[in-house]
Parts: structure tokens; C-alpha cells; sequence
């Protein structure tokens, strides 16, 4: 068996990376595309037949006549610049008619079980297929009812809403010489002959699938890892996906999101509301997507009177942020004085805050009461208080929070509150300050929210501050942009009144969950978790580094304190809260762990 290389093209969309070399030589975890394909090759075959063009003197210099006991031959595609790859096929044709041939392209980088999949994997003909996810571009195709491929679909031709039916090419082959000289090749003769060559090789394939007398068999790989890379997103998909668990760990962590890219990810890092918004509310997002996405919002004064709405304020004390992050940034920028933290927390704030001095409690858990905030304000201007604490969970209920205002009342002292999580408390405990009377009596008082942690809309970027202090929130709006809230966030408030009452069983479901947590993590040994009002809790372990990576390695993605402000020791680690389901995954993968093994 040998094997045929498709590397010919100029792989433009990749930039930078492919200024110098063609795409098969661009790197991935150290090493280029080609040389993970020619390591899952490795007596597999007896020889490989690369064919190239852009670039090809590089190629050809980096690999030579031979790679760990491969012989390579190389063709010449002279034409790069004005075909496409099946021009680069219809150059190898003549070498595909000698063997059984596995057909791989150079842009794409996989395990190599894949490749030993296939060579064990009978037929004719077989194309390596991925049952279709988002992330995934390019041709697909669908299987009849007898398990082979029916048809072979351009990415143009693609139905989005029948994308479940849908497998995805890998774009790695394996065909008989007879298959490939009896049929594949006639066709090919046939096609370019009245089409030219700036096709790609699969529209053969699409005409020889509709013959009833020739079936091509598909190898499912789900679960096997893999990646097409024709821009810089792939690459950094694909080194995030292939590279060792702790340079894994710490490309996602610096990511900050976007984990959609990464379906079987489970993230316990990041903090949102698994139960809302409710399918009714999304299904109503859903119904005017196209309006939404092509419509201008409204300005701020629209946006203040959605929000008065909502949280029962006039609208004079509230406005919104482009998430949290816009507030703090502005709120860091137009106070004056220095401020006061408790750490460890939320570190968005120290680090936009310049004139900051922080107190750590001395404790266990990172515990802290309303009379040690009193305290604090003896030797500051302003604290920021989040309530509950991130990371540790530690919770001053409303009484609490009462009395340090009382403490400050009458002064030039501001207490900025951020009750991000605060709804996440339990029923009898959960309270908020954005309340008319309250910020009426307590001027010095401003209060953030973040709607996207709340809520569970992260995706949208909202967030709200209020004070009644109208010269402070007009520094506010001043320093922001008149459309900082996009079209999205609009409708999710304007909409958002028929259901609190969700929102609010939302919250509640949140509280059996944090419970649930707490009480069968606490039964695992090796293992402390602190109490907390928020949907995380702060855990104490052995080696907080050593449960990150290995909870990676079962696609658990959790939060490792260890440099934080304050947590100088590899000691802690965060838990947000997801759904049953998930919690009990992270709960016996977080057992599995402790108890010595490395998966569940």
C-alpha cells in the first residue's frame, strides 16, 4: 500500500504562517502538518508520493528522499496558482493506478489511530467521515440506510437545518487500485476533460456515490481527534486540541472563552446560569435573529428606561455597560481616591483599579465579615465588595451590607457593590440593592451587576450600575460610546419581563445544585470545599495543578486559583455550578482523580 499527499496549494487564508512555506509545513505542538502525517504512515506503507508546488524546494529540502523508513517521491503541480486539488490528483493518477492508495491532505492533522482504522477498515473505497459540528467547514456527506455513503454535498449546498444528518469529511481516503482505475478514474478522465481543473477531487466522488452498483464506505471517527487548518483560528484550534494537557490548559485559560470551538469541553470555569434563559425565551430570540443582527439598537436613553423597568429603579440612577468589564473600566477611571479590596477575588478590578491596597483575611476559606469591611474603610477612600466573593464564595447577607453603608452614611466614602452572584443565593438569603429607596438614602452607593453571569447570556455582553449619585453616573455614561449595547442585549431586555418568574426558578435550581455539590464533593476524601452562595464553590486539594490537568484530560475544564491575587500556594481550585448531569461527571472525575487514576 502506498500513500498519496495532496500539498501543493498556497494556503492564503493562513497569513503570516504561510508567507514562506505552503501549509504542510507549518507547524502544530513543534511540528509541521507533514511530519504528523508521515509519523501515522509509518509502516503502515511502503512509500509516499507527495505532490507539491508552492514552495515545493522547501518541502523537498526539509523531508529529502525519505522519512523514518518511508520512501518519498515527489510530483511537481506547476499549475498551484490557477487550479485546485484535482489537478494535483489528476498529476498522481498515474502512480494511484499502481497500488491500494490512502489519499490524505496536508492541511489536516489527526491521531494516528485514524490511520490504522483505515487500513484495517474493508472496502473498495472508503472516506473517512466526523459526524458534523459547527465548527466543521467544507464538504459533507449523507449516509442511506444501509450505512455507506449516499451522497456527497459542496459546502454551498449545505442545509443548515438538516446539519444533524450530516457526516464530515476528513478529507483522508483509502482506494483500490481497482476501484481507482475501474472508476475513479474514468470519471476524473471524463470531468476535468469538459470541466477544466479548478474543481476539487470530491465532485468525482459525488458522481460515483450516485451509482448504484459502486458503494463507498465510510469510517466514523467520532471521538478521535482531528483538524482541518485553513486559517489562523484553525491553527489555534488545533494546537489547542493536540497540545500536552498543561500548555492545553493554559492556551484555553488565556482564551477567556470561546469554547464553542470545542464541543466535548465540559466548562466548570467559567461562571453562567446553565438554566436560563429557557428554551421558550431563546426560541423567541431565535424568531427575530435576522432582524436583530441586521438592526441598529437604540441609543442609551432607550436602553436606561428598559432597565428602570426591569429592576424597578428610576431610570436616572441605572445604566448599562458592555458587560461588567465596560463598568469597571469607567468606574476605575472617574472615582477618585484610593481603594480597598478583600482578596483573593475578582481581578478585573485590581487590575483596571491604579491607587488599590488589598487585605487578605487570615483564615481558612478566606472567610471576611461586614466588621472587617468597617475596618477597612478607616484606611481607604473606596471598597469594591463582590457579594458573594470570586473565588472564595464568602457571603455578607443584606443586614451586613446595611451596616457598612450606616458606617460610611454622611461621608465622601463609596462603596462599590458587585452582586453579580448574589441571585444565586438561596431563596431565604438572596437580596439586592438595586432597590429605589436604598440607593436614595445611600448616595455613596454603586451598585454593579453582571446580567451576562446572572442571567446565563454571557454571549450578549451586559452589564448594569446604579447609584443616585447623577454626577458620578453621568462621568459614567460620559466616558462610554452612545451605542456600547448591542441589538441582542436590547431585546433580552425589553423581552425579559414575562419571564422572572423563570429566571427566578432558574436561580433557585442553581441553590440544589451548589448544595448537591457541596455535600457529595464533601465525601470525597482529598478534597475541602468552602461554603458559598454563588454558582461556583472554592475547593481546597493536594496540588491544585495536578486536578486541573487531569480533569482536562477528561475534558473538564476548571478553574486553578494558583496566582490569583492572594493564593501564592497550588492549593485551590474553582467549581462553577452546571446542571445535574454535569455535576455528577465532574463529581466522579474529581473522585477518579483523587483516588489515584487518571480516567473515569
Amino acid at each position: 500500500m502506498q500513500a498519496v499527499i495532496l500539498a501543493a496549494g498556497m494556503g492564503k487564508r493562513l497569513g503570516k504562517y504561510t508567507k514562506e512555506v505552503t501549509k504542510g509545513m507549518v507547524r502544530v505542538v513543534g511540528k509541521t502538518l507533514l511530519e504528523h502525517a508521515l509519523d501515522s504512515l509509518v509502516e503502515k506503507v511502503d512509500r509516499v508520493i507527495l505532490v507539491v508546488g508552492y514552495k515545493a524546494e522547501k518541502v523537498k529540502e526539509f523531508l529529502g528522499n525519505s522519512y523514518k523508513g518511508l520512501t518519498i517521491s515527489y510530483i511537481d503541480n506547476p499549475h498551484y496558482e490557477t487550479t485546485n486539488n484535482i489537478y494535483s490528483l489528476w498529476l498522481a493518477a498515474e502512480e494511484m493506478k499502481k497500488d491500494d492508495t490512502l489519499l490524505l491532505e496536508s492541511d489536516v492533522i489527526f491521531e494516528r489511530e485514524v490511520i490504522e482504522r483505515l487500513v484495517k477498515t474493508d472496502g473498495e473505497a472508503v472516506a473517512v467521515i466526523h459526524k458534523f459540528e459547527d465548527w466543521m467547514d467544507g464538504t459533507v456527506v449523507i449516509l442511506d440506510d444501509y450505512g455507506n455513503i449516499a451522497s456527497f454535498l459542496d459546502k454551498s449546498a449545505i442545509v443548515w437545518e438538516n446539519s444533524a444528518n450530516y457526516y464530515k469529511t476528513v478529507n483522508i481516503y483509502k482506494f483500490s487500485k481497482e476501484f481507482f482505475s475501474k472508476y475513479y478514474f474514468p470519471f476524473l478522465k471524463a470531468y476535468v476533460e469538459s470541466n477544466g481543473y479548478s474543481s476539487y477531487y470530491e465532485v468525482v466522488l459525488s458522481l460515483i456515490a450516485g451509482l448504484k452498483n459502486i458503494k463507498i464506505k465510510p469510517l466514523i471517527i467520532d471521538g478521535l481527534k482531528w483538524y482541518e487548518i485553513d486559517t489562523p483560528e484553525d491553527l489555534w484550534s488545533a494546537n489547542v486540541i493536540f497540545s500536552d494537557l498543561d500548555e492545553k490548559y493554559e492556551l484555553l485559560k488565556k482564551s477567556y472563552g470561546g469554547y464553542w470551538r470545542f464541543p466535548s469541553l465540559k466548562d466548570f470555569c467559567y461562571l453562567v446560569n446553565p438554566y436560563f434563559p429557557s428554551e421558550s425565551f431563546l426560541s423567541r430570540m431565535k424568531k427575530i435573529f435576522e432582524n436583530l443582527i441586521t438592526s441598529y439598537p437604540s441609543g442609551r436613553e432607550r436602553i436606561k428606561h428598559l432597565l428602570s423597568e426591569m429592576f424597578g429603579v428610576s431610570h436616572e440612577m441605572i445604566t448599562a455597560g458592555n458587560g461588567a468589564s465596560e463598568i469597571i473600566k469607567v468606574l476605575s477611571e472617574v472615582i477618585k481616591g484610593s481603594f480597598g479590596m478583600m482578596i483573593p477575588t475578582f481581578e478585573e478590578y485590581p487590575n483596571r483599579i491604579k491607587n488599590i491596597i488589598t487585605r487578605k483575611p487570615e483564615n481558612d476559606g478566606f472567610r471576611y465579615s461586614e466588621k472587617d469591611v468597617i475596618e477597612f474603610f478607616e484606611d481607604v477612600d473606596n471598597i469594591v465588595l463582590i457579594n458573594p466573593d470570586n473565588p472564595s464564595g464568602n457571603f455578607i447577607n443584606r443586614e451586613g451590607i446595611l451596616n457598612i453603608l450606616d458606617s460610611i452614611s454622611g461621608s465622601e466614602k463609596n462603596l462599590i457593590l458587585d452582586e453579580s452572584f448574589v441571585d444565586f443565593a438561596n431563596p431565604d438569603k438572596r437580596f439586592t440593592m438595586i432597590v429605589e429607596d436604598v440607593l436614595m438614602k445611600y448616595p455613596n452607593l454603586i451598585v454593579v451587576k453582571s446580567i451576562s453571569k446572572s442571567y446565563g447570556v454571557p454571549g450578549i455582553r451586559l452589564g448594569v450600575v446604579a447609584t443616585s449619585n447623577a454626577n458620578l453616573l453621568r462621568k459614567v455614561e460620559e466616558n462610554m460610546p452612545i451605542w456600547n449595547i448591542n441589538s441582542f442585549a436590547e431585546y433580552f431586555l425589553q423581552k425579559m419581563e414575562p419571564y422572572k418568574d423563570e429566571y427566578k426558578l432558574a436561580c433557585d435550581l442553581i441553590s440544589k445544585e451548589r448544595e448537591f455539590l457541596i455535600n457529595e464533593l464533601s465525601k470525597v476524601e482529598g478534597i475541602r470545599v468552602y461554603p458559598s452562595q454563588a454558582n461556583f464553590v472554592l475547593c481546597r486539594v493536594e496540588n491544585s495543578q495536578e486536578i486541573a490537568l487531569k480533569l482536562l484530560a477528561n475534558d473538564i475544564f476548571i478553574k486553578d486559583c494558583y496566582g490569583k491575587l492572594g493564593i501564592d500556594k497550588p492549593k485551590y481550585i474553582r467549581l462553577s455550578i452546571r446542571n445535574r448531569e454535569d455535576n455528577k461527571k465532574l463529581i466522579e472525575s474529581i473522585k477518579s482523580v483523587l483516588e489515584g487514576k487518571d480516567e473515569v
